[in-house]
């Protein structure tokens, strides 16, 4: 397991966790980001991240990122 922080751009990934407290897992998984679900990594700017998750377009900080396992 490794954050998606560190994932490879345009490669599909399996999220494994979410990390956080509790207000931060329910802002996740609001967006999308449940265990067993796909993400992939469009694009990083200045460290944060734009993913699709649930065929939708999400921007999430590196804070974030780094709490989501995959």
């Amino acid at each position: 397991m490794m954050p998606l922080l560190y994932a490879d751009i345009g490669e599909e990934n399996i999220i494994k966790k979410v990390g956080g407290n509790q207000e931060m897992k329910n802002h996740l998984q609001d967006l999308g980001f449940v265990p067993g679900g796909n993400v992939k990594v469009v694009s990083e700017m200045a460290g944060n991240l734009i993913v699709n998750v649930k065929e939708t377009r999400v921007a999430i900080s590196r804070e974030m990122a780094q709490k989501i396992m995959i």
